[in-house]
């Protein structure tokens, strides 16, 4: 089962399009594996992104994390036309999209031996993060001392 209808959900759900717009658009990319990547999880809040770009140069590659959208893209500077007998080494330029979640911040990017690597940390504002109340007696007790 390759499509999923989601109008159930956009019946009974609200505040809830972004998620929605965002598997139908991956459910259409699915078919794009260039260039190949892994998404690694170092921690509780850390990740990694690998993609393997051999062939390209860290001048050929572009970093852009804006709001929850992290897009890597990748374009040769090729001046000289070879001619090849055979071309496994794929250089078509690229462009791969990243959704990252609330609060997913991008700490790191470093390109060595062929891989660009990405670093990610979610980092939860303190007012966002659960916190303990405090409890001052019962309702009885502060209402008899109000009045």
């Amino acid at each position: 089962m390759r499509t999923y209808d989601l109008h159930p959900l956009w019946r009974s759900t609200i505040g809830f399009d972004r998620l929605f717009n965002m598997l139908d658009e991956t459910q259409h990319r699915a078919d794009d594996n260039y260039p190949p990547y892994n998404i690694e999880r170092l921690g509780e809040d850390r990740y990694r992104i690998s993609l393997a770009l051999a062939g390209f140069g860290p001048d050929e590659i572009a970093v852009t994390a804006e709001q929850n959208v992290l897009t890597v893209e990748g374009r040769k500077n090729d001046k000289e036309q070879c001619e090849y007998l055979y071309q496994g080494i794929s250089a078509r330029p690229f462009k791969r999209q990243f959704n990252l979640a609330d609060y997913v911040q991008v700490t790191a990017a470093t390109f060595d031996s062929g891989l660009l690597r990405v670093d990610l940390v979610r980092e939860i504002p303190e007012a966002m993060k659960p916190r303990r109340i405090a409890i001052n007696g019962s309702a009885m007790q502060i209402a008899q001392k109000a009045a």
